[in-house]
């Protein structure tokens, strides 16, 4: 077997959450990865097609209490785990040469003041907080190819980001006064029980929630400053739809020069011609959550408002695809020096 043809072995820590189901359905018929390990918080061995009927005759493995022999065979490990359970794991798995994708919070920072301001832990592993490279694929993919620890991004972010990014690093915006108005599916709060999630509280249902406290708000800030090269303060408002999955994101830009439609899509499609994942709609068509479901893909749209000069941007994503799952298999294909696309 040459080079180009070998099989990654990989391992899954959290393979029973909504995002290690996501994970499941696209490395079982990734044509370069070998699954040789899935573990999470159960009492005991269970049947991953038992968990997840979905997975029957795509895989059968028995799902196991997470322990370090588990993941001594793997090459490259997923940790689909809450924020702050993470970094139990991470420093043994770089140490011992794993290529690590975490789906958590706790390597999206590079210092350990903001994550203990927003996340309410100290970290674990603060020496090992500079060597993780965010995993936007889009904006950060030359990084990603040489890193061995990948950060993947918040699923609000992910959309934000992706939507701003090239008028923000062109300079057709201001980096003051962005308006981040964005709705959520119930699963992104992921696989738990939980009052205000229950089905009787959200159906019929649509609320404002988190408002100024939102923990994907430092993150959004962090990545926009570094690509505007200033200090960036969005303004962030998450709801939650009386639906199962997706995230559309109205985002308000006020430019810092007059700019028309035309000019915007000259500079979003010279910005993302050669991304697999961004699909771009030209005014006045904006995208919906049905164009979304089930893929990796980022819809966006925009239209200028000639009475008010504000650039409006909208964005959609599968909440669990782009905003997590999706995303991590591609940053794992841009690791490997994989196309992008394989195994969706």
């Amino acid at each position: 077997m040459t080079t180009d043809d070998k099989i990654l072995r990989v391992a899954l820590v959290g393979a029973t959450g909504y995002t290690g189901l996501e994970l499941l359905k696209l490395l079982v018929r990734h044509p370069r990865v070998e699954l040789v390990s899935l573990t999470a918080k159960v009492d005991k061995p269970v049947c991953i097609q038992r968990e997840f009927p979905v997975l029957e005759g795509l895989i059968d493995m028995e799902c196991r209490p997470p322990e370090p022999a588990a993941l001594a065979a793997a090459d490259a490990v997923f940790l689909a785990l809450p924020h702050t359970v993470s970094m139990k794991f991470v420093p043994e798995l770089v140490k011992a040469g794993k290529k690590v994708i975490d789906l958590s919070a706790d390597y999206r920072f590079p210092d350990a003041g903001a994550y203990r301001e927003w996340y309410g832990a100290e970290h674990l592993d603060p020496a090992g907080l500079p060597e993780a490279v965010y995993g936007l694929t889009e904006i950060y993919r030359d990084k990603i190819a040489s890193a061995r620890l990948i950060a993947n991004p918040g699923c609000y972010p992910t959309g934000a980001i992706l939507g701003i990014a090239p008028v923000l690093e062109a300079g057709l915006v201001e980096p003051a006064s962005i308006v981040i108005d964005a709705k959520t599916g119930v699963t992104g709060a992921g696989r738990k029980a939980s009052l205000p999630l229950l089905f009787p509280e959200v159906n019929e249902n649509f609320r404002a929630y988190n408002l100024v406290v939102h923990k994907h708000t430092p993150e959004m800030n962090l990545i926009l400053g570094e690509i505007a090269g200033k200090r960036v303060e969005v303004e962030f408002a998450p709801h939650l739809l009386p639906l199962n999955r997706g995230i559309l994101s109205t985002i308000y830009l006020k430019p810092a020069r007059p700019i028309g439609e035309e000019d915007v899509w000259e500079r979003f499609q010279s910005r993302y011609r050669e991304d697999r994942f961004i699909r771009l709609l030209r005014p006045p068509a904006l995208p919906e959550l049905k164009d979304v479901a089930g893929t990796n893909n980022c819809a966006i749209g925009f239209r200028a408002n000639p009475r008010t000069g504000n650039l409006i941007v909208v964005t959609a994503i599968d909440n669990l695809l782009k905003g997590a799952a999706g995303q991590a298999v591609q940053n794992l294909n841009a690791m490997e020096g994989w196309g992008e696309g394989t195994g969706f």
